[in-house]
């Protein structure tokens, strides 16, 4: 889907408090249980740290059809910890550190992750912020280096009992 027929279809905005739970269903949708953010994890996320969510809503059916969610820090690897407590969210951080890229099933392979990451990389640069990390599946890696993300090895995240590439993208001044 070209970028146009994305923008007719879907509306992309900050996640609203009363969508957590919906996103807590995507979140359980998208990943396996040993990877999926928990409920009270989700809602705590979507409480905290809401302006580091970017929804895509089908303009169809007022449903959120993919997200991102990240958390602000300084410090420059993702840890296990971000993952469970939205309170080491510095709202000043220079860096966020992604904590899911969700698209539904019957939304993907048109362009939704693509436009949800290029739209937070963009939002996430005017604000100031100097680099984007996050963990992905071996599978993944490839997809991300094509939103620009550059490969930085295996990381020490072992969320999930898996292993992780740490990948990076740092955002221009």
């Amino acid at each position: 889907m070209d970028k146009k027929a994305l923008y007719e279809r879907f509306e992309f905005r900050n996640i609203e408090q009363g969508e957590a739970e919906q996103a807590a269903e995507i979140e359980r949708i998208c990943f396996p249980p040993n990877e999926a953010c928990s409920e009270k994890n989700m809602c705590d996320r979507v409480r905290d740290i809401s302006e580091l969510f970017l929804v895509a809503v089908d303009k169809g059916n007022g449903k959120i059809a993919g997200f991102l969610n990240g958390l602000a820090t300084d410090e420059p690897k993702l840890r296990d910890e971000f993952f469970t407590d939205a309170g080491l969210h510095n709202p000043n951080g220079k860096n966020i550190m992604l904590l899911g890229l969700d698209v539904l099933p019957e939304y993907r392979r048109q362009g939704l992750a693509r436009e949800l990451v290029a739209v937070y990389l963009q939002r996430e640069q005017a604000k100031g912020r100097s680099e984007i990390i996050l963990t992905c599946l071996d599978a993944k890696v490839e997809m991300y280096e094509k939103f620009g993300f550059i490969d930085r090895g295996i990381s020490d995240s072992v969320w999930g009992g898996e292993e992780w590439h740490e990948m990076s993208v740092v955002l221009e001044k």
